[in-house]
């Protein structure tokens, strides 16, 4: 993922929504948003280097999603560098909680080009900052991260979240994906090409042209761009994941979506 927004209420029914798209280049091989074989996962699949960028748990609901950490002159030659996308299967996969986790990370993330890390484990949400081996404690509310430490203001991390804050205070807090004009709200939010401002822009030792082009929350370029919106709600007892996927600026495919609760694991699509 390049860009994730979500709303997070912890209590004795916890609740997520989680909105985000995911960034790449258009000639990497990538499997869509699909229940994983012999494995509790749902999630998109890498085919170059294995793992993925955002997905559940379908048994127990637990979540993590990766961004990677702008950062053009890291000195990890990316040849002997591993999947960051192995890390949100490993966790998905493990009874681990989210602070066990990410303490046992800490002692090897290292071995990873810069990476943000969202794990949430169904009672506590944390994130994780490769580039200072930093735990974050997810607060209750809307946060978000891109390719920047968590909640960076870059522009459309800030716009994002406040799109995402106002979505939500129209609709009562609500967090459920079953209303088909709310579903199409949140892919508008996550499909908007505004470019930011040159003078909003951040400096991240890319060229200005290359900051301009990815300055939007939807990406467009003519060899990378968002390949994917997802859509998740989680609660105690159930979960829901939609994903629509992209290729070129253009709808692929038609939207996928999968529910479960607590009574019916098996997935419905």
């Amino acid at each position: 993922m390049c860009l994730i927004a979500w709303d997070w209420q912890p209590g004795p029914d916890p609740c997520l929504l989680l909105i985000g798209n995911r960034d790449e280049f258009f000639a990497r091989p990538t499997q869509i948003l699909h229940p994983w074989n012999d494995s509790p996962l749902l999630a998109g699949c890498d085919l170059q280097a294995g793992g993925t960028w955002l997905g559940l748990n379908r048994k127990n609901y637990r979540l993590a999603a990766v961004t990677n950490f702008r950062s053009p002159n890291s000195n990890l030659p990316s040849s002997t560098a591993k999947s960051r996308g192995t890390l949100v299967q490993e966790f998905l996969e493990s009874d681990a909680s989210s602070a066990s986790f990410l303490n046992q990370l800490k002692k090897v993330s290292h071995l990873f080009l810069p990476f943000n890390l969202l794990l949430n484990d169904g009672e506590k949400m944390l994130g994780f900052e490769s580039r200072s081996n930093q735990i974050i404690e997810i607060k209750p509310g809307i946060s978000a991260v891109s390719n920047a430490g968590f909640d960076t203001p870059w522009p459309k991390l800030t716009q994002l979240k406040r799109q995402l804050m106002a979505y939500m205070q129209a609709n009562n807090h609500s967090a459920e994906l079953n209303n088909s004009l709310q579903i199409d709200q949140l892919l508008q939010m996550l499909a908007n090409q505004k470019l930011a401002a040159d003078s909003e822009l951040p400096q991240t030792g890319i060229s200005i042209e290359r900051e301009r082009a990815l300055s939007g929350v939807f990406v467009n370029m003519p060899d990378y761009g968002t390949r994917a919106s997802s859509l998740i709600n989680m609660r105690q007892a159930s979960a829901c994941f939609i994903e629509r996927s992209y290729m070129y600026g253009q709808i692929i495919g038609t939207d996928v979506r999968y529910s479960f609760s607590h009574s019916v694991n098996e997935a419905q699509s």
